[in-house]
């Protein structure tokens, strides 16, 4: 029997899943589709798909920013998005998209990223142009 990729992370990174949501319809904010999010204190999981299915992951010391995004119809129904702008290769930006709990997670992933970062003694710099040259020489 396969193992799922719930217990897969807990033998790997020692974690425990601190948020498993699925994507929402915008209509109603009702569970159908196949999309999962799994959360846990240093991978982001997402795994979407009935027959063809794709699985991805991102580390959570790659999360650079979080930001919550909240349509008229999302409020009506009580769900948002969030993205994550990550360092990661394959996506710099990763969107949970129509999921409950979207405050409790937002916060969750800024404050795992930032405890990771600090784990892994990773530092996030922004290139704010500093190596002009002009700039140099005045």
């Amino acid at each position: 029997m396969a193992k799922d990729t719930q217990e897969i992370m807990k033998e790997t990174f020692n974690d425990e899943v601190r948020f498993k949501e699925r994507k929402r319809l915008l209509f109603f904010g009702l569970p159908w589709t196949f999309t999962v999010y799994t959360i846990t204190d240093s991978v982001l999981t997402i795994d979407a798909g009935l027959l063809n299915t794709e699985e991805n992951d991102c580390y959570m010391y790659k999360i650079q920013d979080v930001r919550l995004n909240q349509s008229l119809l999302e409020k009506i129904f009580g769900i948002a998005t969030i993205t994550c702008y990550t360092g990661d290769t394959t996506d710099t930006t990763i969107t949970l998209l129509h999921i409950k709990n979207y405050k409790e997670i937002k916060a969750f992933l800024l404050k795992a990223s930032e405890a990771a970062r600090i784990k892994r003694r990773t530092l996030n710099v922004q290139d704010i142009g500093a190596d002009d040259a002009d700039l140099l020489d005045s």
